[in-house]
């Protein structure tokens, strides 16, 4: 019996002591300029220190050891506090010449990683999931993509994702008031080749012109994890990190 075959025959059990990370970090944070005019938005000082530094220790608390930053607003700001406060992090920075979109930064990041799946995540977000838990789910479903889901009530500042008791994706609802409802953490679990043998533009959104595009079309499953999340996108939250990562 082959490897393949063997591996078909029942759940596959995230094995690798590897886990990539590609961290999303090179936004122009415009919502946020009026609170810091001078950084990228995920250096915003957030008790004491860089909102980033929450996400580096949380992923290294995680098990991540390889990391591939996508920059580009600022750039130099993010590459020196690295070298500054995480001399010994292994690390490989991926750099925009010019905004490329989510879609389009993730694609460049994926051709410098050396796993067959990776952790994507935006640097201007704390969202505390299990991440071996995410990856043994991911690859225990064949899936392509596994979009880490948060339970919320009452908001209107995000869409809602809705899948089946199997937690397939089934659709992406738009930005409106929710009673309650799933949202997309924005930590997903990607398979690298697949998503890179799709024939993409240069620059376009991960999110449109690929998960919206493609649930039904490529497997994507969705993993509901209540765990802390904070968004520092704008003010009024990024006010709110402070209070509670103090």
């Amino acid at each position: 019996m082959s490897d393949l075959q063997s591996l078909q025959k029942g759940p596959v059990t995230f094995l690798n002591n590897n886990i990539e990370c590609i961290i999303l970090a090179g936004g122009l944070g415009t919502r946020l300029r009026s609170s810091v005019p001078d950084l990228p938005k995920c250096m915003a000082p957030v008790a004491g220190k860089p909102f980033l530094a929450f996400v580096i220790d949380y992923l290294l608390q995680e098990g991540v050891n390889k990391f591939i930053f996508s920059l580009g607003y600022m750039h130099e700001a993010i590459e020196e506090f690295l070298k500054i406060k995480y001399p010994a992090l292994n690390y490989q920075v991926v750099l925009e010449e010019e905004p490329m979109g989510t879609g389009g930064a993730i694609f460049l990041s994926c051709k410098k990683s050396t796993e067959n799946n990776v952790i994507v995540l935006n640097g201007d977000t704390l969202f505390k999931v299990n991440i071996k838990e995410l990856l043994d789910y991911h690859t225990q479903n064949y899936s392509s993509c596994t979009l880490s889901l948060k339970p919320m009530k009452q908001f209107d500042r995000y869409g809602v994702v809705e899948i089946n008791q199997d937690g397939h994706i089934q659709s992406f609802q738009e930005k409106k008031f929710y009673e309650n409802g799933l949202i997309n953490g924005g930590i997903y679990a990607l398979n690298v080749k697949g998503f890179l043998e799709i024939k993409f533009d240069d620059k376009f959104s991960f999110e449109k012109d690929y998960l919206e595009k493609y649930f039904s079309t490529v497997k994507m499953m969705g993993l509901v994890q209540d765990e802390y999340f904070i968004d520092i996108g704008i003010p009024e939250d990024f006010e709110r990190a402070g209070k509670e990562l103090a």
